[in-house]
Parts: structure tokens; C-alpha cells; sequence
């Protein structure tokens, strides 16, 4: 008789409305997130595709959309790190489906970098990173924020994640900013 184990333990996917919240957050229209990308350059889309947590993808049910649009038949590291030469041709010639997706999971992937990102900024947010649906950030995106959060977290995240979630938040407030490069 084998001893009984205990399942392992997992980060719980937020509740249905979050999950939703997130799927839609993510760029609005006119917004070309693959422009993002190439402001940051190859080299950063290799660090940043390093970020991305498979089992936070599985967590929040976006491992198979993600792996549908990235056109893997496998995902998992090792493939996911030998396409990052396929996503950079796809982002030069402006594929946004898949900007938006791989900015998502990078984001998804760093939760705990949102939170503290949003917790310095004393925006308010579920405790998740998830921002309240009727978020209007002016309040609290003063003039010069930018630079504060890449002040603050310079060297404790990579330059392209601050960069990447910089833009992401200032899309939030403004729809029409344009690409923050520092």
C-alpha cells in the first residue's frame, strides 16, 4: 500500500470577473503594442519571454490561447525560448494579435511585480494587481511618474518589464499616449 501524498499546491486563477477584467485590459484600440516591443529591441524580448511562467498561463486559463496564437504545437520553456526569433519576425511586421497575447502573459506572469508596481503608486486595486473596472488613474499617474517607478525598481526588475508595464498603464489613463521610452 502506497502512503497517501498530498496534492500540490497551486495559485488560485482570481474569480470569474477578474479573469475576464484581465483578458480584456490589455491594449486599446490604435494602440500597437508590437511597436512596444520593438522600442525595446530583441535582446529584451529574449528576457522577457524568460519571464513567463507556464503554470501562472495554465492558473489563469491562458495557456492555450497563448500556445494557439504563438503557433506552438508544444509549449513549454524550451520551445517557447527557441521561438523568440519567429515572435520577433511576427512583431517587425507589426503582428498584434500576438503582441497583445505575449505582452498578456508576460504581465500574468508577473503579478507580484504589478502589485508592487500599483501599491507604490497607491493605486488602488484587489489586491491581485486587477485594477477596479471603473479605474481612472489621473489622481494618481502625476506628472513625472514614469520615472519614478523605473527610479524605484531599476535594478530589481529588468529595464524591458518596467518598460513594458509602464506603457501598459499609461494606455490605462490615456489612450492615446504615445510609447514611453526612458
Amino acid at each position: 500500500m502506497r502512503p497517501a501524498t498530498l496534492p500540490r499546491a497551486r495559485a488560485d486563477p482570481p474569480p470569474a470577473p477578474a479573469r475576464k477584467q484581465l483578458l480584456l485590459l490589455c491594449y486599446p484600440a490604435g494602440v500597437e503594442i508590437w511597436e512596444v516591443f520593438q522600442s525595446l529591441g530583441r535582446p529584451a524580448l529574449d528576457e522577457l519571454v524568460r519571464h513567463i511562467s507556464l503554470g501562472t498561463l495554465k492558473a489563469y486559463k491562458l495557456y492555450e490561447p497563448f500556445k494557439i496564437r504563438a503557433h506552438l504545437t508544444k509549449l513549454n520553456t524550451e520551445h517557447l525560448r527557441k521561438s523568440t526569433g519567429r515572435f520577433w519576425d511576427r512583431l517587425s511586421s507589426g503582428d498584434e494579435g500576438l503582441a497583445k497575447d505575449l505582452a498578456q502573459a508576460i504581465l500574468v506572469s508577473n503579478i507580484g511585480f504589478i502589485v508592487e508596481v500599483l501599491n507604490f503608486l497607491n493605486i488602488p486595486h484587489d489586491g491581485n494587481g486587477f485594477l477596479p473596472k471603473d479605474f481612472s488613474g489621473e489622481k494618481y499617474l502625476t506628472e513625472g511618474w514614469q520615472q519614478r517607478v523605473e527610479n524605484e525598481f531599476r535594478g530589481r526588475y529588468p529595464d524591458s518589464l518596467l518598460r513594458l508595464y509602464i506603457n501598459h498603464l499609461m494606455w490605462e489613463v490615456d489612450k492615446q499616449a504615445k510609447i514611453y521610452a526612458s
